[in-house]
């Protein structure tokens, strides 16, 4: 069977390959799917928005435990409930839209390397689009961004097609309305228009077009873009001035201007240098493509392609976009690797990179079970630094198997193919860490990264069925897990505001309890009485009766508070 999927991955049959490349990405992505909950910090968060909406029927403004979510635009929640809608299992279904966008990226990658040059190059192209960790990692994960790549490369594919295999104005109107659909994914869909960028500087120096197509072709390109984003900004606007509530006014003005211009220029987190992402996040996410670059043959290759070299400077113009931004998360860069694999599939068709170059892959590649080995040993041996991050749901013995047991695979492996090229062995290492860490590492990792479950179980049951719960100070996966109605008080409110709303709330019933993190000071609560209901997302979490309320609170400046939808069926 293997031989036979080896023989038609390396014909020259577009389908055979094609198959052979989205089975073998349906394996690695999908693998695991249903073994885990969402996890920390993005994915409870877009998941619990999603079933908010599913549930309460309003799918049009995501809301947060029934308060506005006011940091992203809800394409990529409205995935999400789509497939919770459908399927009714939020295990499965936080998994789907990013997975199955990535299929579409490999294709999309695949087929414009196919018209550019031919079906060797395309499976080139689409076996270094599936060793880059970060494209994997994030095919498996929740985030937004594998969404945002997807929605940016499709449009790159449009844009390349126009201009280097036939123009065709249709490519360019499809390439502009993926672009707003990015945008309104997440703000920075816009970055395929930055291609126009070399394309007209390589055009100008060959003085192939007049300069009026240099103002069209942005302009309709630009226009379509417009019309995929009033496809929901006009709405949204309506009903934001027309609702009267101050909630969707600050939504409104929160996803408009805070969450886009604002929070690019004047970022508020994640705040790194400039050079983060050539220096620590390139090399490790983009392993090893971005090895790739330190090839002499690379550069000459570079310098006489010019489809290749416009590709590259297009690479280059996101990771300069975003390196401009303080603020900075490696993710970010996600959008350029599609790119970057079909620019560099022509060269590594034709020749391998250098021997030096390889012994560099491979002595790196050595480094990996050592660390592992390492690892597992400082688990055994109670590393405290170590230990304390397993939130005592865990036993270090069972992770530091599992931390063995991916070291050994490696070993083997790397021992297996050590005459094999660099690529090819690291292909297989990657082959094997996606299996181990989508089924057993899933498994192993789920009591800590999912510890608010038992946390919200355990709570349930104390409290019992007649009481009512409020959180203060909470994470999204306390809203996600909760078996139980939830009341809190603003999860944008401050910290003091929080907790008067709370000591309100609490004082207007009796059976009411809270469940808030324990810190010091505690405004209107003393928590030295409050009664530990477990350890998660690195901390300790008490419930607080009546009798641990303060005698006297000031007011709240402004009373919030919001119930989260819920339904007795629902399931995650």
């Amino acid at each position: 069977m293997f031989s036979r999927l080896y023989e038609r991955l390396m014909s020259d049959d577009y389908g055979k390959v094609l198959a052979v490349l989205l089975l073998m990405a349906f394996v690695f992505i999908f693998a695991g799917i249903g073994l885990r909950s969402p996890w920390p910090a993005d994915e409870p968060r877009f998941a619990e928005v999603a079933r908010e909406m599913v549930t309460s029927g309003n799918w049009f403004f995501p809301i947060r435990g029934g308060e506005l979510y006011p940091d992203k635009p809800p394409v990529f929640m409205w995935s999400i409930a789509f497939f919770y809608w459908l399927l009714g299992n939020m295990k499965v279904a936080f998994l789907l839209p990013n997975a199955l966008a990535s299929l579409l990226t490999l294709v999309c990658v695949y087929d414009i390397a196919a018209k550019l040059w031919n079906v060797r190059t395309a499976r080139v192209a689409g076996l270094l689009l599936l060793l880059a960790p970060q494209f994997m990692l994030q095919a498996k994960t929740a985030q937004i961004d594998a969404m945002v790549a997807c929605w940016i490369t499709v449009a790159m594919y449009g844009l390349i097609r126009h201009f280097y295999v036939k123009a065709d104005l249709r490519w360019l109107c499809v390439s502009g309305f993926f672009m707003g659909v990015g945008i309104i994914t997440k703000g920075v869909g816009f970055l395929p228009i930055l291609f126009f960028i070399p394309v007209y500087i390589q055009q100008a120096l060959q003085n192939r077009r007049g300069s009026w197509r240099m103002l069209w072709e942005p302009l309709l390109t630009l226009g379509f873009m417009l019309l995929a984003v009033l496809c929901w900004l006009v709405p949204m606007l309506y009903l934001a001035d027309s609702s009267g509530n101050p909630d969707f006014i600050a939504y409104r003005d929160n996803i408009m201007f805070k969450q886009t211009g604002e929070r690019y220029a004047n970022a508020w987190h994640h705040i790194l240098p400039w050079w983060y992402y050539l220096v620590e996040a390139i090399p490790s996410l983009w392993f090893p493509l971005s090895f790739m670059v330190l090839s002499r043959s690379f550069w000459r290759f570079l310098v006489r392609h010019r489809i290749a070299l416009v590709l590259f400077a297009w690479v280059a113009l996101v990771v300069f976009f975003f390196s401009w931004s303080p603020g900075k998360r490696g993710v970010y860069i996600l959008p350029a690797v599609p790119m970057l694999a079909l620019l560099m599939a022509p060269w590594l068709a034709q020749q391998s990179p250098e021997r030096w170059l390889q012994r560099v892959i491979k002595a790196l590649l050595w480094l990996v079970p050592v660390l592992l080995f390492v690892t597992a040993g400082m688990l055994l041996a109670g590393k405290k630094s170590l230990v304390d991050h397993l939130d005592g749901v865990v036993s270090p013995i069972t992770v530091a198997l599992f931390f063995a047991g991916s070291g050994m695979a490696w070993l083997v492996i790397l021992l297996w193919q050590r005459r094999a090229p660099a690529l090819q062995v690291f292909g297989a290492v990657m082959a094997a860490t996606w299996l181990l860490y989508s089924t057993w590492g899933y498994v192993v990792m789920e009591p800590v990264r999912a510890g608010a479950q038992k946390i919200m179980a355990d709570t349930a049951e104390r409290i019992g069925p007649e009481a009512e719960l409020g959180l203060v100070k909470f994470k999204e996966q306390f809203l996600l897990f909760s078996p139980i109605p939830l009341t809190h008080f603003s999860y944008l409110a401050p910290m003091e505001e929080q907790y008067r709303n709370a000591w309100f709330w609490q004082q207007e019933q009796p059976n009411r309890y809270l469940l808030v993190p324990k810190e010091e000071p505690t405004p209107c609560f003393d928590i030295s009485g409050g009664e530990l209901m477990g350890i998660g997302h690195g901390g300790e979490w008490l419930l607080l009766d009546r009798v641990d309320m303060l005698a006297e609170c000031a007011p709240p400046k402004a009373l919030k508070r919001y119930q989260m939808p819920f339904s007795e069926d629902r399931v995650l």
